[in-house]
């Protein structure tokens, strides 16, 4: 297959001009990590099939596909025109060429995101304290709250002490009960910068009558001060009065019209969500559970701190259109994050007049997906009885890293999609192998590559790992067979408890020259309040 190739200048006109494109960077993530473009948002090659109709919901968007000359931005280009894409081609000389035009790379994950954040205090100079100053405030009994706004799992892995969490796009609506008395000095964090900066400047920008500050440079900052974290605390926000989400409602809609967001009704989305020629992303700003609980159709469960942080995650085709929703907190958990990727340059709109009685899908989000493979499958009771008698059968694992480490077939091999042809050195050769994975759809398109490496049988695990967990069979935890190096997740320094001190500072000074590099770079158009 002829597949076409674009360059620097194409990719830059795009950018600058507003206009859509997918500019994806197609190999895992930690090398995605180690160095790429701004825009470039990380769809790793192992995992097209089963995230591209959600991240790419236009099949005639202009796609582009990067690598650094490892050959996979070819093969994902070939995966996304069998998919019914029209409009895709490999970016010309990878990486290097990237730089090699004069092109500004970055380091580390959600990239956009951070530089934002990093732009919004050197243009608001933003308030914060150090670790030690917050530490003598609560150490002294003072009249403060401290806030985490990550999410919750986050939170509960280290914490600062006495903190709540209140999740990003919840703090507007939350706080005034959490802080009822304006005296109430208010600390913001999160594990690094970003987070706590949009926080704290989001109670500024609605007006929030308390002294509010970002606790500078987060959990990795209170680490580097010597401090103790907490871990393995549960503090939530509560629910608010009606007259407190009033109030909130009107704040953040206030913000949301000083940033320009603009406004969009059912009747939009129906005529955005058939529409062919512009890419929209329908997202419900909510907490996942109030999202399961009921949900408009079409609308993916994305909760607003987490969407301001890692929109290209979700949003990676550049020059879409964003429409959020928050049907039962008055809008706020919409507005606020509304605000944000306004000033981020998205073309955002906030849904009004939903009522509850619009909320006609119930559950979890789920990913459409093309057509799979029908290929040979067998019960989990079979393959654990084979595993215990058979010694030539071996399950291999194409879950992330991360899921294989919390828990896997025992004896199964981990291996990742993008290396399976080295992994297969390292995989005993027997007759029989048994593919499984989360979520279980992946591991149907890993298997046919696999059958196409060996001539032994090749079965899927009916339901993946899910399904393993469900018949109650024992699982083995930990990097016990690791065919592949987990190069599908960048370890990121703000994450987990036993974090080598060089590499948090190593982040921070690294968050410090982001605005330079955005200079540099010029595609961003952000702006601030």
């Amino acid at each position: 297959m002829t597949i076409q190739t674009k360059n620097y200048s194409y990719v830059r006109n795009k950018l600058l001009n507003k206009e859509e494109i997918g500019f994806l960077d197609v190999r895992e993530e930690d090398p995605h990590a180690q160095e790429h473009p701004l825009f470039a948002a990380n769809l790793p090659l192992s995992r097209v099939e089963v995230d591209a109709y959600a991240k790419l919901p236009k099949k005639n968007v202009p796609i582009i596909t990067l690598d650094d000359g490892e050959g996979f931005a070819q093969l994902a280009a070939g995966r996304l025109i069998n998919l019914g894409f029209t409009d895709v081609s490999v970016f010309e000389g990878g990486v290097k060429g990237w730089k090699a035009a004069g092109g500004e790379v970055f380091k580390d994950v959600n990239v956009p995101s951070k530089s934002f954040g990093e732009f919004v205090e050197s243009k608001r100079h933003t308030p914060s304290l150090s670790a030690q100053e917050v530490k003598q405030l609560i150490d002294s009994k003072e009249d403060v709250v401290v806030v985490d706004v990550r999410r919750f799992d986050e939170y509960n892995t280290m914490s600062i002490p006495t903190g709540i969490s209140v999740p990003g796009a919840e703090l507007v609506l939350r706080l005034p009960e959490l802080a009822p008395n304006p005296k109430t000095k208010v600390i913001v964090n999160c594990a690094g910068r970003t987070r706590s900066i949009i926080g704290t400047q989001s109670l500024i920008n609605a007006g929030i009558p308390n002294e509010v500050n970002a606790l500078r440079n987060g959990t990795i900052g209170w680490t580097l001060a010597g401090q103790e974290l907490d871990k393995g605390q549960s503090r939530k926000f509560q629910e608010v009065s009606e007259a407190t989400k009033n109030d909130a409602a009107e704040r953040a809609r206030s913000v949301a019209d000083r940033a320009g967001v603009k406004r969009a009704s059912l009747a939009d989305t129906q005529k955005w969500q058939a529409q062919s020629e512009r890419t929209t992303y329908f997202f419900d700003t909510r907490t996942p559970e109030e999202y399961e609980a009921g949900h408009l159709p079409g609308f993916r469960s994305v909760p607003g701190g987490q969407l301001v942080q890692e929109t290209e995650m979700v949003a990676p085709v550049r020059g879409a259109r964003v429409v959020l929703v928050d049907p039962s907190g008055g809008g706020v958990r919409a507005n606020m994050p509304a605000s944000w990727l306004a000033q981020m340059a998205w073309d955002v709109y906030v849904l009004d007049g939903v009522t509850l009685s619009d909320l006609t899908e119930k559950g979890i989000w789920k990913t459409p997906l093309p057509a799979l493979p029908a290929l040979d499958t067998v019960d989990a009771a079979t393959v654990s009885n084979w595993l215990k008698t058979d010694s030539n059968t071996v399950a291999i694992d194409f879950s992330t890293h991360a899921n294989y480490v919390k828990g896997h077939i025992p004896g199964g091999w981990y291996a990742l999609r993008s290396q399976l042809a080295q992994a297969m050195k390292k995989i005993p050769q027997v007759d029989r192998y048994i593919v499984t994975s989360s979520p279980s759809e992946l591991s149907l398109f890993a298997a046919q590559e696999l059958q196409a490496l060996t001539n032994a049988e090749v079965l899927i695990l009916e339901g993946g790992n899910a399904a393993w967990v469900k018949a109650g069979l024992e699982l083995e935890k930990g990097p016990s067979h690791l065919a592949s190096p987990p190069l599908d997740r960048y370890k990121r320094p703000y994450e987990g408890t036993n974090v080598d001190p060089a590499a948090m500072q190593a982040y921070l000074d690294w968050e410090f020259g982001l605005v330079e590099q955005l200079g540099k770079d010029g595609t961003h158009h952000f702006w601030v309040l």
